[in-house]
């Protein structure tokens, strides 16, 4: 019976670590998508006219009920069929975004609505219009009052980034396919792979908790 050796891992480090380089960029990236796009699902769903909040609410109850791997097999495979051809990196960016945006909203949606009314009086009372109380009074608290449960979602988009490996994009998981496919060591890499995800996990973790102590110094 053959053991671990970790020490065949060595020579794949470089690899390793840019396909961690990567999944962080992933990360982020479709992370920043998913919280702005998240905000604006909300608002649209909340405020826009039923012309344009129902197509949005369409799209948000698809991308629930679908898996993330078909919405991206569906952004990088499938537009290219109609005419519009993407780099696979964008693919997932898009499609991770967008996947987690429609969570997002949700979480905000429902932090919107919770918003003192008052606040919006005091708003308008000052002079505020509809979208400037929006911006400046209403989203704000909603943002401050859901961080835990977009920061878990965020975490969520961290994991989930792996899936992204099947369109080409050369991140962690893609990066450990690589190396095992020269050393027939699934092993060994895999719980590297899986070491550096939990470092990356922390480390967003860490982030998420320190922004959270600073928004509620804050206020």
């Amino acid at each position: 019976m053959q053991g671990l050796d970790f020490s065949v891992v060595a020579p794949y480090v470089d690899i390793l670590l840019m396909g961690t380089w990567w999944t962080a960029i992933l990360t982020v990236s479709a992370g920043a998508l998913s919280f702005v796009g998240g905000i604006i699902f909300a608002v649209v769903v909340l405020y826009a006219p039923a012309i344009v909040a129902y197509p949005v609410r369409l799209f948000m109850w698809v991308f629930m009920g679908t898996p993330l791997l078909l919405q991206l097999f569906l952004i990088y495979f499938g537009l290219v069929q109609i005419g519009i051809d993407i780099p696979a990196l964008v693919a997932g960016i898009v499609g991770l975004g967008l996947h987690f945006a429609v969570y997002n909203a949700d979480v905000l949606r429902a932090g919107i609505v919770a918003v003192d009314f008052g606040q919006t009086e005091g708003a308008r009372s000052i002079g505020f219009g509809k979208w400037q109380t929006l911006r400046y009074v209403v989203i704000p608290q909603a943002v401050r009052n859901t961080i835990p449960p977009i920061g878990g979602n965020m975490i969520a988009l961290l994991k989930e980034s792996a899936i992204v490996s099947v369109i080409g994009i050369a991140e962690l998981v893609h990066s450990a396919q690589l190396a095992i496919s020269e050393t027939f060591r699934p092993f060994e890499f895999y719980i590297t792979a899986a070491a550096l995800y939990y470092l990356l996990n922390l480390v967003l973790e860490a982030g998420l908790r320190r922004f959270e102590r600073n928004v509620e110094i804050s206020r």
